[in-house]
C-alpha cells in the first residue's frame, strides 16, 4: 500500500513561514492526486491545496498567493511540499496530506477515500 508521513509543523508568529513535507512510499509514480487538508478545532476538515501528476494545482481561496504546493522525486520517494508564507492565526490547525491513485484530481482535491497521513500541527499566534 501507500504510506504518507508528514513533517514540518510548528508554532510560529503571524506573518511567518513554514514548509510542510509529506514523504510517500509505495507505488504512486504513474498517476496520482496529492493534496493537503487542514482541520481546526471544532471545524470540519477542509482542502487547502492539491496537485496531480500533470502538475495541475488547486488552492482554496483563503490561501491563494500565500501557499504553494509542489512535489518532487527524491531517493525513490515522491515528496509532497506545502510552502506556507504570510501565515495568519486562521491557518492554525492539523495539516494532513492525502493521496488518491487516480489520473487527475477530480473535484480539485483527493477524494478522502484514499490514503492519509497522521497529520502535523501548525499553530500561528497573533
Amino acid at each position: 500500500g501507500v504510506q504518507l508521513v508528514e513533517s514540518g509543523g510548528d508554532s510560529v508568529q503571524a506573518g511567518g513561514s513554514l514548509r510542510l513535507s509529506c514523504a510517500t512510499s509505495g507505488y504512486i509514480y504513474g498517476r496520482y492526486c496529492l493534496g493537503w487538508f487542514r482541520q481546526a478545532p471544532d471545524s470540519e476538515r477542509e482542502g487547502v491545496a492539491a496537485i496531480d501528476r500533470d502538475g495541475t494545482t488547486n488552492y482554496t481561496d483563503s490561501v491563494k498567493g500565500r501557499f504553494t504546493i509542489s512535489q518532487s522525486q527524491e531517493n525513490g520517494k515522491n515528496i509532497l511540499y506545502l510552502m506556507m508564507n504570510s501565515l495568519k492565526p486562521e491557518d492554525t490547525g492539523m495539516y494532513y496530506c492525502a493521496a488518491d491513485i487516480v489520473t487527475y484530481c477530480s473535484g480539485g482535491y483527493p477524494s478522502g477515500s484514499g490514503y492519509w497521513g497522521q497529520g502535523t500541527q501548525v499553530t500561528v499566534s497573533s
